[in-house]
């Protein structure tokens, strides 16, 4: 099933235009080592809880289940065993909960994107939420290192009925290093389906020439670290005006806004750590609000 999915998604990728090294032979690109990693989880719901009925991986990425105090919910942690990804690299994930689960996904640690010479790495993640199942897509941040090529896309399935969180953030540079981004290629795409239908779509984009010009105000402005999180549930029009609230005591920026079915949270700061933090703190009283569930902070953001 997943060979399946992996091979389609090859087919997608290899027709996306507009990325140097695509359509040449492989004899014709640089002889250079590539990862291909996938990893993919189904969990469903169960008498005893939460309980994992499928599981795949494919070098570099593996997946660990450590032990959490609720019992009818998971938390799997996705490892990238190789330390980050390079020009031409390629992870495929895909998360499925079914039934009445209740999931939280994340990540080791952070994601590194290192320079590359031609072509982008590219992320591909999939959740699906099915029944009345319970999922949060929370991984850690992903830090772009100058000159990195990364093309990542965040695939959304869930029905009526099911709750969803789905989180991505992205560092341009850790101010605290003293990181610059000069140049390079970042396209972080979104797209979300309700019981099948389109209902949003959202990408950013910045590529070499653009580089210098995400300082101007009208911009990133002084923001160096930016995050999206989208909530799906029930009653989201009665959800907005308390997100609204905790968005407003975080000590980032922080916007809420609400498209159809979907709630849509912005976060943006100067520091990696002040969005962390401002994360934490928002997961933190969301999870008070949404009652007990897989929406708190991850256990792997505290190791």
């Amino acid at each position: 099933m997943f060979e399946a999915f992996h091979e389609r998604s090859r087919g997608e990728s290899a027709a996306s235009p507009g990325y140097p090294g695509e359509g040449q032979s492989a004899t014709e690109r640089f002889d250079l080592q590539r990862a291909v990693g996938a990893a993919r989880v189904v969990f469903s719901g169960a008498a005893t809880g939460t309980e994992i009925r499928d599981l795949y991986r494919r070098f570099p990425m593996a997946v660990a289940f450590p032990s959490v105090d609720d019992r009818g919910r998971k938390e799997a942690v996705l490892i990238n065993t190789s330390g980050g990804v390079a020009g031409g690299d390629e992870i495929r994930i895909e998360v499925v909960a079914q039934g009445n689960a209740s999931v939280t996904v994340t990540t080791q640690a952070a994601e590194k994107v290192y320079r590359a010479l031609d072509r982008p790495a590219r992320i591909l993640t999939r959740l699906r939420a099915e029944g009345s199942a319970r999922l949060a897509w929370l991984p850690q941040e992903t830090i772009v290192f100058n000159r990195a090529r990364i093309a990542r896309q965040t695939e959304i399935e869930v029905s009526s009925g099911t709750e969803l969180i789905a989180l991505e953030w992205l560092v341009l540079g850790r101010i605290e290093s003293g990181e610059e981004l000069l140049g390079g290629h970042i396209q972080d795409s979104w797209r979300i389906r309700v019981d099948g239908h389109l209902v949003w779509a959202d990408g950013f984009l910045a590529s070499d020439q653009m580089f210098p010009q995400l300082r101007k105000t009208a911009l990133l402005s002084n923001w160096r670290a930016i995050a999206t999180m989208i909530y799906f549930g029930p009653r989201p029009e009665s959800r907005l005006e308390r997100l609204r609230e905790i968005g407003a005591s975080l000590e980032c920026a922080c916007g809420v806004t609400i498209v159809g079915a979907i709630i849509v949270v912005r976060v943006a700061a100067i520091a990696s750590a002040d969005l962390r933090r401002g994360l934490r703190r928002f997961l933190d009283q969301l999870d008070y609000e949404l009652g007990s569930g897989p929406f708190g902070v991850p256990k792997m953001w505290s190791c």
